[in-house]
């Protein structure tokens, strides 16, 4: 497997405004954290602030493996735990090579069409070459006549079906800006669900993991209250009651099906949700 390249934002990268962007200062802060007890990450400001930069520092390199960037920033918080880290001459260069090996792990668990940890824990599949799809092969048709067609005009072009989604995405992000929410911070979230829905069987199952999942909410900066709520508001309450309402398909799975954005807009029900679901509601709200 071919060598990665470190990300542009190495550890020699000149120090910012906050301390944790150096060495010294990454090490005084998890110090503090792991000093503090256990959930001192959940509600530390500068905890949230250290996983957006992180997020940030490796997107590139996220970008480059066709990854989610909060999956790598998850995977660089995983390691941050770890005392070999915090007690490393240089933490950023720990973490960072880290997050190479996970890039490197997924890229190779992606092509064979295994699971990341098979692929990163059997040796014997080191040699095999990446999965070639039947579907992705030139020149079908001289594997068999049935698989020759005529050109069609009317076909879309590549890539042509992902601005209806983006469309939604977008529409999704805007009601939770309606009321109150920050566009960014929604944003990553909707991103991140998006990213993770494609990769499981239902809405329901995508719920129930990611609600499940305590490093997400914290790399994202939000209350574990305000991402559960997010969740069953976007992808819908799995709860049994729920099934055929509004509640139970979801923001998402209503835009798809062609319900207007004023109409969700005009929802009062589902309003007073997204804002009781306000990471910082105030009195007003």
């Amino acid at each position: 497997m071919a060598e990665h390249t470190p990300p542009a934002a190495d550890d020699a990268a000149e120090p910012g405004s906050r301390g944790f962007e150096t060495p010294e200062g990454l090490r005084a802060l998890l110090l503090r954290l792991h000093e503090s007890g256990p959930g001192a990450w959940q509600g530390d400001r500068e905890a949230a602030d250290l996983m957006r930069y992180t997020a940030e520092r490796y997107r590139r390199l996220a970008r480059k493996h066709n990854l989610d960037p909060w999956h790598i920033a998850s995977a660089a918080f995983e390691v941050m735990l770890a005392p070999s880290t915090r007690n490393a001459g240089n933490p950023w260069a720990v973490v960072t090579r880290a997050v190479q090996i996970t890039c490197g792990v997924e890229a190779r668990a992606a092509g064979l069409l295994v699971a990341t940890s098979k692929a990163r824990r059997t040796p014997r599949i080191a040699g095999f070459h990446d999965a070639v799809r039947f579907a992705d092969r030139e020149g079908l048709a001289d594997y068999h006549p049935a698989f020759a067609v005529a050109p069609d005009d009317d076909d879309p072009e590549s890539g042509e079906d992902d601005g209806p989604v983006a469309a939604v995405l977008s529409e999704v992000v805007g009601l939770f800006v309606l009321e109150g929410w920050d566009a960014a911070l929604v944003a990553d979230c909707v991103e991140h669900v998006a990213y993770r829905l494609a990769d499981l069987s239902s809405r329901s199952r995508a719920v129930e993991v990611l609600r499940r999942d305590r490093t997400v909410p914290v790399v994202l900066g939000l209350p574990p209250r305000s991402w559960t709520a997010l969740l069953r508001i976007v992808l819908g309450h799995p709860a049994a009651k729920h099934t055929g309402t509004p509640t139970g398909d979801g923001i998402l799975l209503r835009l798809l099906n062609g319900e207007p954005p004023d109409s969700l807009r005009d929802d009062n029900a589902l309003t007073d949700a997204i804002r009781a679901a306000h990471p910082n509601p105030t009195p007003e709200r």
